[in-house]
């Protein structure tokens, strides 16, 4: 049987029923009926009637919300029927979902009539304008192809030949840099400071191009020179390539050809936030991840299974009171640097518009979810109390750990912490000093063989290997990871639905603390972020 949940997905492709008849108008005053008449024979049945969208909650009475009974309720046939409706999108439109493009524009309007037609929620679609970069890129050198990628915001070539000239250190100096690269192709090492000051520096040195190369096995799996910017033309290469180009250069002259076709476009798009109309709007618990995908896939694990786990949880809540309010929030434009949540944000304390500190400080906690469901999975929390990675969240968000781990501990399961890296929508909530958590499968980092004894699957081999590419399609998600992640997702924000003890009120003077130490920490941290579970996604390749 069909879960409530599974009937409000399909709801939108399903033809309405008509509803129910008035009921008759009061009898008039000293009316008496008389007795019915006797039944009459049976009649046989008719049709079966189809299925239309379900009733929004009315009014009768609902019980209150525990973390058992949400948990309960989310299926995996249910994760599986949103995950293909992405699926759908994509197909449909050119394998992806990028931000602004028809299949993610789908994706969102789909997303807001879905939780719309529940009338448990106030719904709206907040737009925003921004720029979108893709490519299509090839690189040869000596004769030979290799596989490359783009980097987010970097400029066109078409037919760049040159010699390559390898750069010392990791080219984050401009002294890093000889005179001979003037003119040629620099080959840089990935390493220690963003993309963007690599391809600056090397277009500042005179270079005609540049490749920056993985500093571990495969492909970077796409990263972002982290905005517009006077850049030399370039292409990431994996670790395996950049140690054969290196080797080659030392022996003698190596001709290389780059080839970078971009798009560059402003677009409209969309976050979509739901908030219960129940519940004290004053005291807020907010989950939420992203909806689009990179331009090289349909991205159905990043994040396609965070959007639908929140989605199926915020359905299923529907059938529930909640004595805290509950806001769901399906972010735009993540993999362009997390701009839709950082426009929310600023929209909401009032950086941009109307809002005012006072409305972020409502916001009592954020709970993120991006990638949820990856192929080799771990099962990983973020690290609230710094315990790991001396990398804290502010005040509260060692609470929101400690819930998601004695949920995993009630299961019997394992699992590892998560670094606050800033590499997903959490970073806008930090930075204004918000308790924050969530969970986190992988994605480009290789699976230790202690992660291989605890979860399963295969060591020494990326979390996600299917990360920002085109084979990240509903065939390749963990379904046990995703059904378990989902049911996490209900636990938490049941529990805070409920209460938030453990997690303080907002005070001004605690949230400005928060904030600021989470940005002094963020300064300090970018070579752990390559080696720890950072989050995934590709905006945060721009740091290293």
């Amino acid at each position: 049987m069909r879960s409530a949940c599974f009937l409000a997905i399909a709801a939108l492709a399903a033809p309405a029923v008509g509803g129910a008849a008035p009921p008759p108008p009061p009898p008039p005053p000293g009316y008496s009926a008389s007795p019915p008449p006797p039944p009459g024979p049976p009649k046989p049945p008719g049709p079966p009637t189809p299925p239309g969208p379900p009733k929004p909650p009315g009014d009768g009475p609902k019980e209150l919300v525990s973390p058992k009974a949400l948990a309960d309720l989310i299926t995996l046939e249910d994760l599986l029927a949103g995950s293909q409706k992405l699926q759908d999108f994509a197909d449909a439109n050119g394998g992806n979902r990028a931000f602004g493009s028809a299949g993610h524009n789908e994706t969102t309007e789909w997303l807001y009539q879905t939780l719309k037609e529940t009338g448990y929620y106030d719904v709206y679609k907040q737009p925003f304008i921004e720029l979108f970069t893709a490519a299509t890129v090839g690189f040869s050198a000596g004769g030979e192809d290799y596989p490359s990628e783009y980097f987010t915001y970097g400029p066109s070539a078409t037919d760049l030949t040159a010699p390559i000239v390898v750069v010392d250190n990791l080219g984050c100096d401009a002294t890093d840099y000889p005179e001979t690269v003037s003119g040629n192709i620099a080959l840089i090492s990935r390493g220690i400071c963003p993309f963007g000051q690599k391809a600056a520096n090397a277009k500042t040195a005179g270079a005609a191009g540049a490749i920056i190369y993985n500093n571990a096995d495969g492909l970077i799996g796409g990263g972002t020179l982290g905005g517009v910017g006077d850049y030399a033309p370039l292409v990431g290469v994996s670790g395996e390539t950049g140690a054969i180009l290196k080797e080659s250069v030392a022996a003698g002259e190596v001709i290389a050809i780059l080839n970078v076709d971009t798009i560059e476009e402003n677009r409209t798009s969309y976050n979509v936030i739901a908030e219960t109309k129940e519940g004290d709007h004053n005291n807020v618990v907010m989950a939420g991840g992203h909806t689009d995908s990179v331009f090289a896939g349909a991205g159905i694990n990043d994040d396609g299974s965070g959007t639908i786990g929140s989605l199926i949880v915020a359905l299923a809540l529907a059938k529930f009171k909640v004595k805290n309010a509950v806001r769901f929030g399906f972010w735009s434009a993540e993999e362009f640097g997390k701009l839709g949540s950082n426009y929310y944000l600023k929209t909401l304390n009032g950086t941009i518009g109307e809002g005012s500190a006072e409305e972020a400080h409502k916001v009592r906690a954020y709970l993120n979810f991006d990638m949820i469901a990856s192929p080799n999975y771990v099962l990983g929390i973020y690290d609230g109390d710094g315990s790991a990675f001396n990398f804290s969240g502010p005040t509260g968000s060692e609470t929101i750990e400690k819930d998601f781990q004695e949920f995993y501990t009630s299961k019997g399961k394992a699992f590892v912490p998560s670094i606050f890296s800033g590499r997903s929508d959490y970073a806008a909530f930090l930075e204004n000093g918000i308790p924050s958590g969530g969970l986190f499968t992988g994605a480009e980092e290789l699976k230790t063989e202690e992660e291989a004894e605890l979860f399963g699957g295969e060591a020494g081999v990326a979390l996600d290997v299917n990360y920002h590419q085109e084979g990240d399609t509903i065939e390749n998600l963990n379904t046990e990871a995703y059904l378990l992640n989902s049911q996490s997702i209900a636990n938490s924000v049941a529990k805070y639905a409920l209460s938030f003890d453990g997690i303080p009120a907002a005070d001004p003077a605690l949230r400005k603390r928060g904030a600021d130490k989470y940005r002094f920490q963020k300064r300090f941290d970018d070579e752990s972020k390559a080696h720890n579970h950072a989050a995934p996604c590709g905006h945060a390749l721009a740091e290293i």
